[in-house]
């Protein structure tokens, strides 16, 4: 099949097919006498797990590792899993990092009048470029008490 036929099978664009190809992610394409790019149906076998590995937010790195252990029919689980788990540690840091900045907006958004003043305490907090804002009084006084 040609590349538009590879793309629709396997749900990742002609373009990230090219690009995973440019960085070695996967084999480069058989070619016809004209050069044009071939695909068998492993390929897209192989599209298909880039694409669920990507959808996971795995790394091209990650990627590229569990494509090779996936191939190796010889491999350990466990080092399926190791990477798994890494990632899964990377993700819930990613979380913590979201909700800290849902939480310093949220406060930033309690204390801004939204009303016709010039005065913005969200202005302001990004002007000065430095740490988040502290918690809400509420959160600080349930940490202080053990409770958070």
């Amino acid at each position: 099949m040609n590349i538009g036929e590879a793309a629709k099978a396997s749900g990742v664009s002609a373009k990230m097919i090219r690009y995973y190809e440019s960085i070695g992610l996967m084999p480069g394409a058989a070619r016809t006498a004209a050069g044009y790019r071939v695909y068998a149906d492993s390929d897209v076998h192989t599209l298909r797990f880039i694409r669920r590995a990507r959808d996971l937010g795995f790394s091209v790195e990650q990627m590229a590792e569990l494509l090779k252990l996936w191939s190796d029919r010889s491999r350990a689980s466990a080092d399926v899993k190791r990477i798994a788990l890494a990632h899964v540690g990377e993700l819930e840091a990613k979380m913590r990092a979201l909700q800290e900045m849902a939480r310093t907006l949220r406060h930033l958004a309690a204390h801004c009048h939204g009303d016709g003043r010039p005065h913005c305490p969200i202005l302001e907090d990004l002007s000065q470029g430095h740490e988040p804002a502290p918690p809400p009084a509420r959160r600080a006084r349930r940490a202080a008490a053990g409770m958070a």
